[in-house]
């Protein structure tokens, strides 16, 4: 369980209408901001008008955010180094990928209302807040380093026309700014304050401007595609390449032509020729050429991030993306085709302006570019600051991103866009586009990888609620997505994208550990529900065998605040099985307003996660606790998991130590509680006589059950073939300091005495009770905490008879079990092999309490104290014992004899486990 989880506190008071005088249940504030008022409520507070149409909201900003650096500045590039066949290929591989997303998108999209925040609010409500903070901030930082990717290309375009290379005489009269790295840098930091100042008095602007922007965009499209045809066919000048190193080898071409449309000119473009870039000096790969390539595929979310202003996401998200991706795919493959039968390769490969040469007026190409990576860089600083004002506000990183949630009167988050202006900034300093664009294209690969994932998530999980109005999709489609952007991930690279993945898991630990339990519902559990009833029906127990037993422990727990050690001792024992903490609250439902005991499960789960235990809660409403045990030996579990032995308490008068309250007691064991919260940590009721095995009630003793109703819960377990087991002097056990035990502090010894001490004569050691003995002993034993632990088995024997013989066959068995112990032989008195014959003279008589102790078979000084001079079998004490239980006596009437004997045999020995097997555990087969 994590321990991150905070507690959960529940007022286990009620309320009553003070019009109506109504008894109303109090609910946790939770299920308040979940109830269906406190939704509207909530929603009429944030509403604002939404009145963006599909072709506004979604294909306008989807279209300007694909149509950017690639359409002008790079469809050149891909054809040149990749031929027209790759580069095909290359746009079905992205577009294949896109696609499974976009049905993903569309899916989760038309599952319900959208808030804002695009990807990163689908994400983090379909699979919880671990996945949706850390692939946010993913998100986050595509969207940054996309920002800063379009500002490089457009400073590209611009020292393309206007810079004027050191030492290089200008060609034209327009190239008057200097070139440079740093110039660049200048440039493109110019650029980003200018997209900075719109961002902070508001997105509206961009807003506005964005249907304007995307008429000189597709007028420009129009112009190329118009001056393939109608511009002749001239000689270009190239754009300046860096010297070959030591001024040897052939010196690049200056020039290129721009041949029209010839067979010979898209023959030379069909096949792949990766050359060196000449912007950056590295050569070129498939991967490397792919990954700037997808930078053009990149803005699918952008329709998906304006969910928020959409008159009808539902309709809008799903046909206006699709419409958008069919264009944009269509438009690049006609580009393609276009440049590779009109281009030379030279050309393509070294001037990635070329457009604009070959346009039929130069000057609008570079209108276009400048529109339209302009505006996707601010939209893309905008989305950037948008998904970090939802992380902050959604309080994933607690107050490291706190300043982020401020905002102006308008409500524009100017703390996240300076913050996410920082970022693009810092980014600038790589300097060259193509550098950045691998980072990029593996966070947008990512961040499609996990909106399939979710999509999958949601497909699986087949809960009720998930019912997306668009079902043009499968499971099939998302798994197709996910490999899909894995693969193309490690293709781009393997370095990269695995420094993304940790990254992503690192932060989605930090955010699992360190964030608050947030309401939006944890996908994972849909799916272990999913799951784990699958395999519940085929758990089939017709197909149980005792090779595979394992101990299903139902553990009656009255008060948790004194029965800490026995908790966590049992949660030892269950060796991987089923655990579940029982108690029984006396009532009846007739007579109450509610069900009282839906306000303590809380407390009991937020024990359970502190203690660390692995353990399941149930608690019923009885009239008695015999009838509430009956309850829960009969419903409890599922299927083939259902308990099979039952832990109690032992009856008895001790003390009970409050260890949920008293530090010196609890340990690490206990939260500790936030100084500014008044309540309790847990509520449970406090201790006054209560103990392990009773309740706190109004009968004998503060009892609310006496010893003949204790010993009958005993007998009706055995009735229904469970094992039991007694617990006592467990308030005594404290599992952190038994097991730190080590050789050399002394070693740890569990004892088991596999042999009917109230009746020696009639039980041997091969019974169904003693095998149940050795098993669970053995199973404490492959505990990790016990390995160290060494088993003590003590064979009683009755003077006279050989303790070779005895010793011998009870080795014997031991190595056909596999267990592992040593034997020690304690040899019975005389009288003790004729107790119940003189049970009956001790009935005409009132023994002292000594006399008692002799009668009862314990010896003068009780059976495991230590005679002077004895051997020193009991010698250090063990951590626990493990004792044989008798079963109650068929006659009702002697049910107190019965548990006076327990008790005596039982006094001052620790923590003791008396243990009754009624099933098989054992085999030698294998």
């Amino acid at each position: 369980m994590s321990e991150r989880t905070p507690l959960l506190h529940y007022r286990l008071s009620t309320s009553v209408n003070e019009q109506s005088g109504e008894h109303q249940p109090c609910l946790p504030r939770e299920a308040v901001e979940q109830s269906p008022a406190f939704s509207r409520r909530k929603s009429a507070h944030h509403s604002r008008p939404k009145k963006l149409s599909t072709f506004f909201g979604v294909v306008i900003p989807t279209l300007l955010s694909m149509f950017s650096v690639v359409v002008f500045l790079r469809i050149g590039f891909v054809v040149g180094q990749c031929g027209l066949y790759q580069a095909i290929a290359m746009f079905l591989v992205a577009y294949f990928i896109i696609s499974m997303t976009v049905l993903s998108v569309c899916a989760i999209s038309t599952n319900g209302a959208l808030d804002a925040g695009g990807a990163y609010y689908m994400i983090s409500r379909a699979l919880g807040p671990e996945f949706g903070g850390s692939l946010g901030v993913m998100f986050f930082l595509a969207n940054v380093c996309s920002s800063a990717l379009y500002i490089l290309g457009l400073v590209e375009a611009i020292v393309a026309t206007f810079g004027l290379p050191e030492g290089i005489h200008p060609a034209g009269s327009l190239q008057v700014l200097p070139a440079g790295y740093w110039w660049s840098l200048l440039y493109a930091t110019g650029i980003l304050l200018l997209c900075l100042l719109v961002c902070l008095v508001g997105a509206e602007i961009y807003a506005k401007a964005s249907f304007i922007i995307f008429l000189v965009v597709m007028l420009v499209l129009a112009t190329i595609f118009i001056s393939f045809f109608a511009v002749r066919p001239r000689t270009i000048l190239l754009p300046a390449a860096p010297p070959i190193l030591n001024g040897t080898g052939p010196q690049p071409p200056t020039m290129a032509n721009f041949t029209g449309f010839k067979l010979n000119t898209l023959l030379g473009n069909l096949d792949a020729d990766y050359a060196v870039d000449y912007t950056t000096g590295t050569m070129m790969s498939f991967a490397t050429v792919f990954a700037v390539m997808f930078n053009g595929c990149t803005g699918i979310m952008a329709g998906s991030n304006m969910s928020g202003d959409l008159k009808n996401p539902s309709y809008s998200i799903p046909r206006g993306t699709i419409t958008a991706v069919i264009f944009t795919f269509i438009i690049y493959n006609l580009l393609s085709l276009m440049v590779a039968c009109s281009c030379d390769r030279i050309l393509l490969q070294r001037d990635y302006s070329f457009l604009r040469d070959i346009n039929v007026w130069n000057p609008l190409v570079t209108v276009g570019v400048y529109s339209s990576t302009m505006s996707a860089a601010m939209s893309n600083l905008i989305g950037a600051s948008r998904i970090l004002y939802a992380l902050a506000r959604d309080d994933l990183f607690g107050t490291v991103l706190s300043p982020a949630k401020k905002t102006s009167g308008n409500g524009n988050p100017w703390m996240s866009v300076l913050l996410s202006w920082f970022l693009v900034q810092l980014v600038l300093f790589t300097g060259k586009l193509n550098t950045i664009a691998s980072i990029v294209t593996i966070f947008f690969l990512l961040v499609y990888a996990a909106v399939d994932l979710a999509c999958l998530a949601l497909e699986w999980a087949s809960a009720p609620n998930f019912r997306p109005t668009f079902r043009y999709f499968t499971w099939h489609t998302c798994v197709l997505g996910i490999v899909g952007c894995a693969v193309m991930m490690f293709l781009i690279n393997s370095i990269y994208a695995s420094a993304s993945i940790a990254f992503m898991l690192l932060l989605l630990l930090l955010i699992h550990y360190l964030s608050p339990t947030s309401s939006w519902g944890y996908i994972s559990q849909a799916l272990i529900f999913h799951q784990v009833r699958k395999y519940l029906l085929m758990l089939d127990v017709r197909k149980d065998h005792v090779k595979f037993w394992r101990p299903q422990v139902l553990l009656m727990v009255s008060n948790p605040r004194s029965s800490v050690g026995l908790i966590t001792f049992i949660n030892d024992i269950k060796k991987s099985g089923l655990y579940v903490l029982g108690h029984v609250q006396l009532g009846d439902l007739d007579t109450l307003p509610s069900d009282p005991l839906q306000c303590r499960y809380d407390s009991w789960l937020s024990l359970v996660d502190h203690l660390n235990i692995k353990a399941f809660v149930n608690l019923t409403l009885a009239d008695s606790v015999r009838h509430g045990v009956q309850h829960l030996l009969f419903i409890s579990g599922l299927g083939g998991m259902r308990p099979n032995t039952l832990v109690l308490g032992f009856y008895d008068d001790c003390t009970p130590k409050d260890k949920l309250t008293d530090p010196a007691l609890a340990d690490a064991t206990v939260p500790t509680q936030d100084p500014e919260d008044e309540r309790p940590p847990y509520h449970f009721p406090a201790l006054r006589a209560s103990i392990d095995g009773k309740e706190e009630g109004n009968g004998e003793n503060g009892k609310v059950m006496g010893p003949q109703e204790y010993v009958a819960v005993i007998a009706d377990a055995m009735k229904m073939m469970k094992n039991v087991a007694l617990a006592r002097y467990f308030h005594q056990f404290d599992r952190a300091s038994t097991i730190s035990s080590s050789p050399g502090k002394g070693a740890l010894y569990v004892d088991v005495w596999p042999v009917n001490l109230l009746r020696p004569d009639s039980s041997s050691y091969v019974d169904t009770c003693s095998l149940f003995l050795l098993q669970l002993a053995c199973v404490l034993n492959m505990v990790r905490a016990w390995r160290h632990a060494r088993l003590r088995l003590f064979l009683c024997v009755e003077e006279g008879r050989s303790l070779r013989g005895s010793e011998g066959k009870l080795g014997q068995l031991l190595k056909e079990l596999r267990i592992k112990a040593n034997v020690y032989t304690v040899p019975w008195d005389q009288q003790v092999a004729l107790h119940w014959q003189r049970q009956g003279e001790a009935g005409k008589r009132r023994p002292s309490r000594q006399s008692r102790r002799e009668e009862e078979g314990l010896g003068k000084k009780g059976l495991f104290e230590e005679e002077e001079g004895d051997d020193d079998y009991a010698h250090p004490p063990p951590a626990v014992r493990f004792l044989y239980l008798p079963r109650p006596p068929a006659d009702t009437r002697r049910y107190t004899a019965y548990l006076r004997q327990l008790e005596l045999l039982t006094k001052d020995l620790g923590p003791t486990l008396l243990i009754h097997g009624v099933t098989p555990v054992l085999t030698t087969d294998l």
